[in-house]
């Protein structure tokens, strides 16, 4: 091993020591409010308390949600400290408590909170880094918008600027960074529950911040995050035991102190820790004095770089690439990032810019050029232009290129024939033919011919050509510019169009992919108005008619985009005509945008409004065309999400229908029934009480305690059943012995089927379970109860209890007729009863929906077998944990 390998493995040992002593914190991240961070938080410290770890609440943000504030009960709560701010009350998290009473781990919800005036710290998570320091292991709870690199992709993708941020390099401290994930259409359902805002603030969420595309973007900057630390945490251990780790290469952003520069440091940032590198922030100073405002853009990001963790350098010298590539020599650096240069014309044709000259000079180096988004935005702004550079400077552009082919034929003069002159202001007319049009080329040709006439062909300086091979020559290459230019023009239009048509296909591949990934309607119109916006170049809203028959925009891209009194007159009367209205067309053209309908007219799902750049005057036929391939592509894809509710709204009508009837059934026969044996019974007693022998009277009281029990059983099933389904029911949970369980449910059994044998086999030794007991025995005796209805006289039913690993596996076993294979599933769902297997005619169809509830909210399971020749296995599995 070489003396560096043996360093870097010393280092890299140190450091991991360091890291196992001094990084206590765990961060639960998550991509947006609401999927569950400050629940998954307090369910760990939970299990830590059921472990006996000294674990205090700190501050916990439950949001009113019942289900977070029943994990608060039974945990330790700290005090908040009282502010008063602006003459209103306040609590905030209380520092100097928690470090009073130092418990092993302590839970501070909301890490990227900015504390209120007169606290210790400005922001919480300096709060945590002093109880930190303290020697206090802290659970907190974070967002990934909140993160101070993905700041400014963050206000790109949602239009909405985060103010409260923790740097990047306060993340490094975690030892253990949990991702809590819900796919964007849970969370959405979440939200219109109002589970994580108030109603009237999750109406204004759903329209900005948690649209499904935002909240799929923001989850996979989540996922990046947290895969970006598992990949540094690993190069980490791989390098302290001797793993074969290449030496990491520095990342390092070349900033020149403009506009962007911040841009660029947060690029550089996501860029290195991806890699898993250091990183560091250059700026050369030539000895050029620097104007106030671009000093403070490069003391601003300077400032930014430390706070996210990487090294602020500033170089001094003359040569700017010599400083960068002597700086990246010396400290290993393998990527150099720079924003596009602002080196003149000149230099640039001279190979002396500094792009060139890194390109040129540092092969061993990768180069990566950002563009800005200010330059991206000036790129899209260039390419909306209609006509390129314009008509006049085509014109401008071809006088030039004349004037250089003068200038190159007199030199020339010496040297050359007059007929080989011409073939210099050939080549002339053939570029410009390339770059511009016909009439450019045409123009091109005529000035070049009039000039190698008038200068060069004798008599020179006048237009008279004295040899008659002169004039053929000249003539011929007159002819000749112009059909090289009608072809290269002919050229240059046909790869325009093919890469027009390629665009094309490209934008409906793309819309098609997109349309299909999206399931509902909503969904459907974001990605449309994003489609729309994006390859048009325009800005794109979609409308639809709300249940009041109001015509309002749905969808539209970008947020800021607003529609005009005009543009909605238009657009309602598109809709009712399904005929385009609005700009470019005749109808109602002084509206802003272009308006297409949706749908058709017997069948109307709306309109899309595209407004253009205000010096646009018409648009080209592949514009036309692609817009309407593309609403065309919206509008089938709208028209099957309806479809999709239709049939999902039929299937729940007709499963609604089926559960009434069952219901009604149940109640018409299976609780009358026991009704009317209890009433004939009560009848006869009090007719012919005194008539009756005793023996008769009691078995008519017999009767009527059995029905009524029987009548008990069948309310208290429909009971569970409400409960189980509203999510009302508590398990108070304790340590039992799967013994008592099973005695005392087959003791139940008894009373009901006295002859009935049940034979039992359990495990030697005691095997306990964290249940509700009740609950379980409830859940069981149902199992047993349906058995026995079944069973064939003098048959036994087998109740077999062992363990499988760490779950419990409880079967119950009849030889009764069995249930067919297709219906196994089935047994288990509400009022759903088998004449022919093993539920009983008579019965509700609830018992075994209540066992499946029962034990799913213990974390079982319970499913319907073949019994081992003939009859049914019911199998009960629970998760069997470490007894205390």
């Amino acid at each position: 091993m070489s003396d560096l390998s043996r360093d870097l493995r010393a280092d890299a040992l140190l450091d991991s020591v360091q890291e196992e002593r001094h990084r206590r914190l765990k961060i639960f991240l998550g991509a947006a409010p609401g999927v569950g961070k400050t629940f998954a938080m307090l369910s760990a410290a939970r299990e830590l308390k059921r472990q006996g770890v000294d674990v205090v609440i700190g501050l916990v943000e439950t949001h009113g949600r019942a289900e977070t504030e029943a994990l608060v009960d039974g945990l330790e709560v700290l005090p908040r400290r009282q502010v008063e701010y602006r003459g209103r009350d306040f609590t905030e998290f209380d520092l100097d408590a928690a470090l009073a009473r130092k418990p092993a781990v302590l839970l501070v919800d909301e890490l990227a909170h900015r504390n209120l005036p007169g606290g210790r710290h400005e922001r919480r998570w300096q709060d945590i880094a002093e109880l930190l320091d303290a020697g206090i292991e802290v659970y907190s709870a974070l967002n990934v918008q909140h993160l101070e690199s993905l700041n400014d992709q963050v206000r790109r993708i949602t239009n909405v600027t985060v103010r409260e941020t923790v740097p990047d390099a306060f993340l490094d401290r975690a030892r253990d960074i949990v991702l809590v994930d819900l796919p964007p259409r849970e969370l959405i359902q979440r939200l219109k529950q109002g589970k994580v805002y108030v109603p009237e603030t999750a109406a204004a969420a759903l329209d900005a911040f948690f649209s499904p595309t935002n909240l799929a973007a923001l989850r996979e900057l989540a996922v990046d995050t947290v895969a970006g630390h598992v990949d540094s945490d690993l190069r980490g251990h791989m390098l302290a035991r001797g793993g074969a780790m290449p030496v990491r290469r520095r990342v390092l952003a070349a900033i020149d102190g403009h506009g962007q520069s911040e841009y660029l440091v947060r690029v550089a940032r996501r860029i290195a820790e991806r890699r898993g590198a250091p990183w560091s922030v250059a700026f050369v100073d030539t000895g050029a004095g620097l104007d106030d405002k671009r000093r403070e853009q490069l003391d601003a990001a300077m400032r930014l770089a430390r706070r996210l963790g990487g090294d602020a350098i500033v170089l001094r010298g003359h040569a700017v690439a010599d400083e960068i590539l002597a700086h990246a020599d010396r400290e290993g650096v393998g990527q150099i990032l720079l924003g596009r240069t602002r080196e003149r014309p000149l230099v640039r044709m001279l190979g002396r810019s500094l792009t060139q000259q890194l390109l040129r000079r540092g092969a061993h180096l990768e180069l990566t050029i950002i563009a800005t988004p200010t330059e991206r935005a000036q790129s899209r702004l260039r390419l909306r232009m209609p006509g390129g550079r314009g008509r006049r400077g085509e014109y401008l552009y071809a006088t030039l290129a004349a004037l250089v082919a003068f200038v190159l034929a007199f030199i020339a003069d010496r040297y050359l024939s007059v007929a080989n002159l011409a073939l210099i202001f050939l080549t002339a007319v053939l570029v410009v033919a390339v770059r511009t049009r016909m009439a450019v080329a045409v123009y091109t040709a005529t000035l070049c011919f009039v000039g190698y006439n008038f200068f060069f062909a004798p008599p020179r300086y006048t237009l008279m050509i004295a040899n008659v091979d002169d004039v053929l020559a000249v003539c011929l290459f007159f002819v000749a510019a112009l059909v090289c230019s009608r072809l290269a023009t002919r050229l240059s239009s046909q790869v325009e169009s093919m890469r027009a048509a390629h665009a094309q296909a490209r934008a409906l591949l793309a819309l098609g992919q997109r349309l299909t990934a999206s399931t509902d309607a909503s969904g459907i119109r974001d990605v449309g108005a994003a489609a729309l916006a994006r390859a048009l170049r325009c800005d794109a809203a979609i409308l639809m008619r709300d249940p009041g028959r109001v015509l309002q925009v749905a969808s539209v891209s970008p947020r800021d985009f607003r529609l005009a009194a005009q543009d909605l007159g238009a657009a309602d009367w598109s809709e009712k005509h399904a005929e385009p209205a609005g700009r470019y067309t005749d109808t109602l053209n002084a509206a802003p945008c272009w308006v297409l309908p949706l749908g058709s007219e017997s069948r109307p799902l709306g309109v899309a409004a595209m407004r253009f750049a205000p010096e646009q005057r018409d648009l080209s036929p592949d514009q036309r065309s692609l817009a309407m391939a593309m609403v065309q592509d919206i509008g089938q894809a709208l028209e099957r999400a309806r479809l999709a509710d239709e049939l999902e709204g039929a299937r729940v009508q007709g499963e609604t229908e089926r559960l009434r009837n069952a219901l009604l059934s149940s109640v018409s026969h299976d609780l009358r029934s026991p009704l009317a044996s209890m009433i004939g019974s009560a009848g006869t007693l009090s007719s012919y009480g005194e008539q009756l022998p005793s023996q008769e009277r009691q078995e008519l009281l017999d009767a009527i305690l059995g029905e009524g029990q029987r009548l008990d059983r069948y309310i208290q099933n429909l009971l569970d059943m409400t409960r189980l389904g509203h999510g009302t029911l508590k398990l108070n949970r304790d340590w039992t012995d799967v013994a008592e369980i099973v005695a005392a449910a087959v003791t139940r059994l008894h009373k009901l089927f006295p002859e009935l044998k049940v034979d039992t086999m359990l495990p030697t030794g005691t095997l306990l379970l964290y249940v509700h007991p009740a609950l379980i025995e409830q859940a069981l005796f149902n199992i047993l109860e349906n058995a026995a209805r079944f069973s064939p006289p003098g048959e036994a039913v087998r109740v077999l209890v062992r363990t499988e690993g760490d779950r419990l596996v409880l079967d119950v076993v009849d030889r009764g007729p069995g249930i067919p294979e297709d219906e196994r599933a089935r047994i288990f769902d509400m009022f759903y009863s088998v004449s022919r297997g093993d539920r009983a005619p008579q019965g509700t169809g609830l018992g075994l929906a209540i066992c499946r509830g029962m034990i799913g909210a213990h974390g079982g399971s319970v499913e319907a077998l073949p019994g081992d020749g003939g009859g049914t296995t019911i199998r009960i599995t629970l998760p069997l944990p470490t007894p205390p």
